[in-house]
């Protein structure tokens, strides 16, 4: 059994994928070619938002956010202890200080309710993230910062296709960044992402510091980095495009059926506010004595994952910025969260396997 199956959604895209990649090999324009801006175009359709900008991977997409934001060493950017290393890196690289606020101990998302508290003059931006493929809750995330005059990021790196209250993750906020990791809910076959925005001066700001802050040819405006998404990668996710809409319908399906089949177990299941869905970016749940589970597991055949063992303000390289009161919360879910195989190409078959593994190692 796959943790997340792509060779089964290749074996259901091969012809749509090879024609767009020998079509890219055809014309050899490998940076930059047409289909960066066909998939563009395709995307700020499918969110709603007004643009979208192609990037080297969700990691660049935060990157490229911040620094079109201008972030100055010191800083402050309010963000999720409970993440992957990315969210938190790109603000220290910049020479901001990330500010953890500790997160819902149902959903696993930043709580909305403690990020005014942790507002101070230094404060630059509040970067949610939108975890295991729920939007966190951004209605309030944006009251609070539009209160103090803040841009909002979404690190949607697990979240692309989400809903909340009838719009998409990525354009709910100052900009949307994603990632198209080839597990994620939408993925290309490398590295990829990209940042959305409604803001034109945004979005010229995020074009030019992708291509080391040109605006015309070796005019350099500002400061940027190489952050391009090359043309291969961009055909693969054109050719998964018109799937994507069964894929989530299927994401869906699964996630519900895994909710049903795991009533009653001894484990606890994550919540989903009833303003929103999730993409089940990863099927996680939450299980005591986690290390025993997942070996048991193993014997059985059934892979597992952790994301995270630990949150980012226990790690050595960002303890120093860890809250005097720590992130119980975070701590808490960071020891017993587990993450189950998903894809849109798990069959019932494997997620009964799984669910049968689970009832003997953990017990209803």
């Amino acid at each position: 059994m796959q943790f997340t199956d792509l060779q089964a959604q290749y074996a259901a895209l091969k012809s749509q994928i090879d024609s767009r990649i020998q079509r890219v090999l055809d014309h050899g324009q490998y940076i930059m070619g047409p289909e960066v801006a066909e998939l563009e175009g395709a995307l700020a359709k499918f969110t709603g938002s007004r643009h979208c900008i192609t990037v080297s991977s969700g990691t660049e997409a935060l990157l490229i956010a911040l620094m079109a934001l201008d972030l100055q060493p010191g800083d402050e950017v309010i963000t999720s202890p409970f993440t992957f290393a990315a969210t938190a890196e790109v603000i220290v690289l910049l020479g901001g200080v990330p500010v953890f606020v500790d997160v819902e101990p149902d959903t696993c998302n930043i709580n909305a309710a403690l990020i005014e508290a942790a507002i101070t003059p230094r404060t630059r931006a509040v970067m949610p993230v939108s975890l295991y493929g729920q939007v966190a809750d951004m209605d309030a995330i944006n009251a609070v910062a539009a209160r103090h005059g803040l841009p909002v990021i979404e690190d949607a790196a697990q979240s692309f296709g989400a809903s909340y209250q009838g719009r998409r993750s990525c354009a709910l906020s100052t900009f949307g960044a994603t990632s198209f990791f080839p597990s994620k809910p939408l993925g290309c076959y490398g590295d990829g992402g990209a940042l959305f925005t409604d803001d034109d001066a945004l979005a010229q700001a995020a074009r030019e510091i992708r291509v080391h802050g040109q605006s015309a040819r070796y005019t350099h405006t500002r400061v940027g980095v190489g952050g391009r998404m090359d043309t291969l990668q961009c055909a693969v996710v054109l050719a998964k495009l018109p799937r994507f809409e069964w894929e989530l319908a299927r994401r869906h399906a699964l996630g519900e059926r895994y909710r049903e089949l795991l009533a009653g177990l001894k484990l606890q299941l994550l919540a989903v506010r009833p303003d929103r869905d999730c993409v089940w970016g990863q099927f996680t749940v939450m299980v005591e004595g986690r290390t025993e589970v997942q070996a048991a597991l193993k014997e059985l055949g059934v892979p597992t994952a952790v994301h995270y063992p630990r949150p980012m303000h226990q790690q050595l390289a960002y303890e120093r910025f860890a809250p005097a009161a720590g992130c119980p919360v975070s701590e808490q879910v960071a020891a017993r969260v587990m993450s189950l195989p998903m894809s849109a190409d798990l069959t019932e078959a494997d997620q009964d396997q799984v669910v049968a593994a689970l009832r003997s190692v953990v017990g209803a």
